[in-house]
């Protein structure tokens, strides 16, 4: 996938998830097909329809999206169910310089603000993150989860993380010698990326799958070396 804000080129995979009948199912990509940055976000056009290969039953899922490294959100497109299937390779190997994997992450499916925060949470524990723990209702502090040596904050709306706000969680991780980390559902501004990269603090982007994606090289080393 080649974002059409900076022109970088993206390897993606679809989140797969298990069909009521228990047969592995994803979103079929459109091959072929352009990402579109999204700008403005709706629940209700954040939602596909998949047609199960085993069972047949037809299910709504979360639309496809990829985090860009440059901040800009895509949303990658999806052939229709009334479109014929397209053959899959029986077995795309992997890279031998990639790392051993965890354990599959899994996700919840974010439908509300409190849904994202939850998200983020299992992503922070699966990371090695112990005692994460969320608040009751959103303090004043914008700062969702804490456990040691952690402060998270979850931006679940359809504007993108601020400036101010990458800060302001800068300085609430350092006034308590914490690693500071962000997610967003909608990305990041150009200022808030750069501030972000600046001062080493993991920015990461959340479909509605509830899978976060690294947009920086913070975020990346986190996944690699964890806590």
């Amino acid at each position: 996938m080649r974002c059409p804000a900076c022109r970088r080129e993206h390897r993606y995979t679809p989140t797969s998830y298990p069909c009521p009948c228990g047969a592995p199912l994803a979103p079929p990509l459109a091959r072929g097909g352009s990402p579109e940055p999204i700008t403005h976000r709706t629940w209700n056009e954040d939602w596909v329809v998949v047609r199960c290969g085993r069972c047949g039953r037809e299910d709504q899922w979360p639309q496809p999206e990829l985090g860009c490294s440059c901040g800009t959100v895509l949303r990658i497109p999806v052939r229709p169910v009334t479109a014929p299937p397209v053959p899959l390779p029986v077995h795309i190997p992997v890279p031998p310089t990639a790392p051993a994997p965890r354990t599959a992450f899994r996700p919840v499916t974010i439908r509300t603000a409190r849904d994202a925060v939850t998200a983020a949470a299992l992503y922070l524990k699966w990371l090695g993150f112990r005692d994460v723990l969320q608040s009751e209702a959103r303090p004043a502090s914008g700062i969702d989860l804490r456990g040691p040596g952690l402060v998270a904050q979850v931006d679940p709306t359809t504007r993108p993380a601020s400036l101010r706000a990458v800060e302001c969680l800068w300085l609430n991780g350092l006034s308590n010698s914490s690693t500071s980390v962000y997610f967003s559902l909608a990305g990041y501004t150009k200022d808030a990326r750069t501030r972000g990269d600046e001062l080493r603090i993991p920015l990461f982007v959340m479909d509605l799958t509830g899978t976060p994606q690294p947009v920086n090289d913070a975020a990346d080393e986190l996944i690699v070396t964890g806590p």
